[in-house]
């Protein structure tokens, strides 16, 4: 049995509980090894490694970090399909979607390793004579990095890669669902070869490991992504310690389609975000925002094609929409179509868990699209995290926005409309981190930042050039050469 460890100041090794869970393959139910469950004692042992692989990791020069990364990339991409097979198999999206995820973690390697030569500050004059003054960025120092199940080594490779670039030693607690896609990627990280105690895997639950890592004094930031609960815990005792906190939380993200939309695209773009990863995005398509005068036509397309759908074991090239996580998370779907079922909404397909034809011993639940629904239902308002999207009908651009913001979260929204004048209103008015234009609400290319509003985040960013303020602190330098002492707004006035 495959035993998934830690990995601590360069070696792999067993957690000091001696304790692990099991690990189950979510299209067949079965058992595909075993995972390490740390302590609080695990945690501080990776801490010390840590500091002291600081230490001098921040004074290798940013392009020389760079190039450990530039290995990074070119180590995921030899091994894109063999990861793919790992991520596919633990987690259940099928295996063109986690090659894409795979693609992304490489994406991310470049574009983080072009920032070693790209961290800039600023340059500026001074109100001084005789004075230079100018900023740089400097490493925030250890970093505690807790990731989910759902992109187990994308957004990894968010936080981590910007992490390093930037000076900065890691910490990472990756989901316990999703344990060997975690080695995987420290494997290539050890083989780059990263200064030992640089990058330390720390496998188990919350509330073990998670909890120590928002505890420990020596971790300086954590970033996190996951659900909103555990997010404002963090964020309120890391407060409380001052210390620094990414978060990346829910989303209920919605999909406008105005009555001169291309609607075979709009279906396309549904279809995709609402049951693409069976809809365990936080970015999912979970609300379709349909001008009333074309509700009928865009229902019966989505039906049509949403049957059409195969689903089963995404190592399958055939299959559409694999499983979802586990047992627990089929039973939360199963308890919100009933919600919606009780709330008066209309089911149009969907609305139960599979089973037969080789779908028994999974976790399968059935592509569902509810109808009439209205703004204020809870399948509308809560993040549902499974494939299901709800239809609601408006009667104009200004009501669809509305609808939009109208929920706790802004992560991502899309519109589908011919008119341009109506797409530059929605891009200025919809409350998202995330806009897209004839397209759906997922796709986010890693040059770009990533995140939301209101209940999604804190305001910080994964991705692109603002993940480096995430990692960095700045410092203000100022060198005076006139010889004599000025005393800034004193002397000048």
């Amino acid at each position: 049995m495959n035993q998934y460890l830690n990995f601590i100041d360069g070696k792999w090794c067993e957690p000091s509980t001696g304790r692990y869970v099991p690990v189950i393959n979510p299209a067949t139910g079965e058992q595909m090894g075993e995972v390490a469950q740390s302590a609080k004692t695990d945690v501080s042992r990776a801490v010390e490694a840590a500091k002291q692989a600081q230490k001098q990791w921040r004074l290798v020069p940013a392009p020389e970090r760079a190039g450990y990364l530039y290995k990074v990339a070119e180590l995921l991409k030899q091994r894109k399909e063999q990861i793919a097979r790992v991520l596919t198999s633990e987690m259940g999206k099928v295996i063109s979607e986690a090659r894409g995820e795979v693609q992304e973690a490489i994406d991310m390697a470049y574009y983080m390793a072009g920032e070693g030569r790209r961290q800039f500050g600023d340059t500026v004059p001074s109100e001084l004579r005789n004075k230079f003054a100018m900023s740089v960025r400097v490493p925030v120092g250890v970093a505690g990095l807790i990731t989910p199940w759902n992109f187990p080594i994308a957004i990894a490779s968010w936080k981590s890669l910007p992490a390093l670039v930037t000076g900065n030693a890691v910490i990472w607690k990756p989901a316990t669902e999703t344990p060997a896609t975690a080695c995987e990627f420290v494997k290539i990280y050890e083989e780059a070869g990263l200064p030992k105690g640089l990058v330390n895997l720390v496998n188990g639950s919350g509330s073990e490991v998670g909890e120590a890592m928002v505890e420990h004094p020596g971790i300086d930031l954590i970033s996190f992504t996951g659900s909103n609960e555990v997010g404002r815990k963090i964020n309120e005792r890391a407060g409380g310690l001052l210390k620094r906190t990414s978060l990346e939380m829910g989303g209920k993200n919605a999909v406008i389609v105005l009555e001169d939309a291309d609607l075979n695209l709009a279906v396309d773009g549904i279809l995709w975000g609402a049951f693409g990863t069976s809809g365990q995005r936080c970015t999912a398509t979970s609300r379709v925002i349909v001008h009333q005068d074309i509700k009928k036509e865009l229902e019966d397309k989505l039906v049509k094609r949403t049957a059409a759908l195969k689903s089963g074991n995404g190592l399958d090239e055939t299959v559409a929409v694999g499983p979802v996580i586990h047992a627990a998370a089929l039973r939360r779907i199963d308890e919100y179509v009933e919600i919606g079922r009780k709330e008066g909404a209309k089911l149009l397909a969907g609305g139960h868990v599979q089973s037969g034809g080789g779908l028994e011993n999974g976790f399968y639940y059935a592509p569902t699209i509810f109808t009439d629904v209205t703004p204020q239902m809870a399948i509308a308002q809560e993040e549902i995290f499974g494939p299901v999207v709800s239809i609601i009908p408006v009667r104009s651009l200004e009501e669809a926005v509305e609808v939009n913001n109208s929920v706790e979260f802004g992560l991502s929204s899309g519109i589908f409309t011919k008119d341009v004048n109506r797409a530059f209103e929605a891009m200025r008015d919809l409350d998202t981190g995330i806009v897209y234009v004839n397209a759906g609400t997922t796709g986010a290319e890693i040059h770009l930042p990533f995140g939301g509003t209101k209940g999604t985040g804190n305001g910080h960013r994964d991705s692109g050039p603002a993940a480096l303020d995430v990692y960095t602190e700045w410092k203000a330098v100022y060198v005076d050469f006139s010889g004599k002492l000025q005393r800034a707004q004193i002397d000048n006035n």
